[in-house]
């Protein structure tokens, strides 16, 4: 009897041939439709793009590079001080044309923050004025770049992307959730105002057949002036009724249709969501897939490693600083480039650099200490956070389990509310019961039609928020897991 009087109370009066012209929808499709063609989603699919080719670009950071620099040509004309042997300074005119190229193959050691290198160069000199030709270069020559108690940005960056990257894949699986959550909440405030919508245009049909009713009575004088007076306004409220939930309807139905990217132009129909399974969630269950699905478990990590980075940052970076230099190679001189590769003399460098802080007013100190303070406070915030996080999963866990007798009673309420409506309806044309009594009749209908309605909103939207939280189908017990169709082919 519920199944089918929803049925025919949302689809309206349409005829035949209305219903083939409407698209209908349940609730399944709009968020199929959301989660396949919005404007949402397309957002969601890049942020998502952005966090991957980050993840690869890190990885290509410490891998081995080759690179080829140089200046072909450099061709200058200019006059120039020259200092002599005795100090003077004299101008001379130059005009030269020089090249110059370096391949170089590098490497870092993100462990260690250590930069290692081989290269091989070679310089070509062209003086127009002396009219001579010149060649020097490096056959081939290795060196390295050692910081000694410095900041290793290297160690602590694979240590946070990782965790970034994790981050941004389940918030991808997140955020398609989200969508599904704001369609499913979309099509129930489209739904509630198809309801009243229909509600409206019935009652108005009812109000004028009491009309009719109530004028043959008044020429027989057996209903008083009162009473007729009421059912004709009753006949204006249910018009006035009618009129607004139109409006209401236009504006949910322009809503509904922009966030699913849907032609404005398609009218549709929606299938209330009554086949559902009310099944129960385990809280220890859903609390253990939130902490292994959910971003804020590596988010939790990484803002911690991120507040000790920071004190380690200052730490290094107000003390001694040290880098140590060094390279080895082959170098020479000569009028051809096959010159330069015979007999080249070896060339060597080692240099330790430093730099101590002996008199700064306590900066340093002070620079430590706000780290440190920030350090306490960000461990402070994420056990808090993280507790409020949990408990908020229990919360919605148990919320949802109590759902069943609520839409019991909301499902028994309405059936007892729509007999009653239709015995007082009966009873009033009959001349059994007063307007007034109909119309408490007509409120409670109302009122409990409106309450079932919620009352599936209520779970539906529920039932989705627990997928949000834990990312995990308690009906198919598995993951939930999406791909993003915009990295297809890339691994």
């Amino acid at each position: 009897m519920l199944l089918s009087f929803l049925v025919l109370t949302l689809a309206g009066p349409a005829t035949a041939q209305n219903a083939k012209n409407k698209e209908l929808l349940s609730l399944s499709d709009v968020v199929i439709l959301a989660v396949n063609q919005s404007s949402s989603i397309k957002y969601v699919q890049n942020r998502n793009e952005n966090y991957y080719w980050r993840w690869k670009n890190f990885h290509a950071r410490f891998r081995p590079a080759l690179t080829i620099a140089g200046d072909l040509p450099n061709f200058n004309t200019s006059t120039t001080p020259v200092q002599q042997p005795d100090g003077s300074i004299e101008f001379k005119q130059i005009s030269q044309l020089n090249a110059y190229a370096n391949l170089a193959l590098s490497q870092v050691i993100p462990q260690t923050g250590t930069y290692i290198y081989a290269a091989s160069s070679l310089y070509r000199n062209q003086d127009f004025i002396k009219n001579t030709v010149g060649f020097s270069g490096n056959p081939f020559y290795i060196g390295f770049t050692q910081p000694i108690f410095a900041y290793n940005w290297m160690k602590w960056a694979r240590k946070t992307e990782p965790l970034i990257y994790e981050e941004s894949q389940k918030q991808y699986i997140e955020s398609v959730e989200k969508i599904s959550l704001g369609a499913t909440s979309r099509f129930f405030r489209y739904l509630r105002i198809q309801t009243n919508y229909n509600l409206a245009e019935s009652n108005l049909k009812n109000s004028n057949v009491n009309l009719k009713i109530a004028e043959v009575k008044k020429d027989l004088g057996t209903i008083s002036e009162n009473d007729h007076s009421r059912i004709q306004l009753s006949v204006l409220n249910a018009q006035k009724a009618l009129n607004k939930a139109q409006m209401d309807l236009k504006n949910a139905d322009f809503e509904l249709k922009s966030y699913i990217s849907l032609d404005q132009e398609s009218e549709l129909e929606l299938i209330i969501p009554l086949n559902m399974t009310l099944f129960y969630v385990d809280p220890k269950k859903a609390l253990s897939e939130t902490l292994s699905n959910r971003k804020e478990t590596p988010q939790f990590k990484r803002r911690l490693i991120s507040a000790e980075r920071e004190l380690v940052r200052a730490k290094r970076n107000t003390g001694l600083s040290t880098t140590l230099r060094g390279s080895y190679g082959l170098s020479n001189v000569a009028d051809d480039i096959p010159g330069i590769y015979n007999q080249p003399e070896t060339q060597n460098q080692l240099r330790l650099s430093l730099s101590i802080p002996i008199l700064d007013w306590g900066r340093s100190q002070s620079q430590v200490k706000m780290a440190e303070s920030s350090r306490d406070l960000i461990l402070f915030d994420v056990e808090q956070e993280r507790k409020d996080f949990e408990r908020s999963v229990i919360v919605e866990v148990e919320q949802f389990n109590l759902l069943q007798n609520q839409m019991t009673t909301s499902n028994e309420a309405d059936k007892v509310a729509e007999n009653g409506y239709n015995i007082s309806l009966k009873k009033f044309q009959n001349g059994e019961i007063s307007i007034t009594d109909l119309n408490i009749s007509l409120a409670e209908r109302e009122s409990a039609k409106r309450d079932y309605i919620s009352s599936l909103e209520t779970y539906w939207e529920s039932y989705f928020l627990i997928r949000i939280l834990t990312l995990y189908d308690f009906e198919t017990n598995q993951k939930i897991f999406y791909t993003n169709p915009a990295l297809t082919g890339y691994k």
